[in-house]
């Protein structure tokens, strides 16, 4: 079915700079970085997450912990690290200490709306690991973390940033932390830059 432009421009995707970003103070420097490629913010607020949410929020089922546990089960048998528990559980772990590290301060939470939002975001992000992120990209530029580092210290990944994977995922995620009302409807000057067929009204 064919989209009118008019939709095109309008896709969501949704942002949370964690704990460790708003600790660092590289909430306007995430910010900045995100606005300048012309979205267009139509939320923003600070909030300290719920436990339910964030379970809500990473949304895994019975099947991903069983697959994503054995893998870790797999990992600790080859390093000789103890294997004490069923492989569900070491994949409940994996969400566990995702929980805990988003529900321990503040963290920022954004909507922003262009076209191809959620892949132009997930650009400027990078990878989900800081060592293997690409120069340039967010998690690439600010931080130094890694899988390994995450593992031994038995805690989740210190990456900044999350942003959603697909168009609806965003849907979902936005339903998760805001509130229908808080999303605001309004238009960006540069808006007819990006969007304006002819420029109209450029030349005077």
């Amino acid at each position: 079915m064919e989209q009118h432009s008019h939709t095109l421009h309008k896709e969501r995707s949704f942002v949370i700079i964690k704990p460790d970003g708003v600790q660092r103070g590289l909430i306007g420097e995430i910010v900045r970085r995100l606005e300048r490629t012309g979205l267009k913010m139509i939320a923003l607020k600070m909030a300290v997450p719920k436990e339910e949410q964030c379970w809500t929020h990473y949304n895994k089922d019975d099947a991903w912990f069983e697959s994503k546990g054995s893998k870790v089960l797999e990992d600790r048998k080859k390093s000789g690290m103890s294997a004490d528990k069923p492989a569900i559980e070491y994949g409940k772990d994996i969400v566990r200490a995702l929980v805990k590290f988003m529900t321990s301060g503040p963290v920022v939470l954004m909507v922003f709306e262009g076209n191809k939002a959620v892949g132009i975001i997930k650009k400027i992000v990078g990878g989900t690991e800081p060592l293997s992120s690409d120069v340039g990209t967010i998690r690439g530029d600010l931080t130094v973390d890694s899988y390994d580092l995450a593992t031994a210290d038995d805690r989740a990944v210190r990456n900044l940033i999350h942003c959603s994977d697909k168009p609806e995922e965003a849907e979902r995620e936005i339903g998760i932390w805001f509130e229908k009302k808080e999303l605001l409807n309004y238009r960006l000057v540069n808006e007819s830059i990006l969007y304006d067929v002819n420029l109209d009204g450029i030349l005077e």
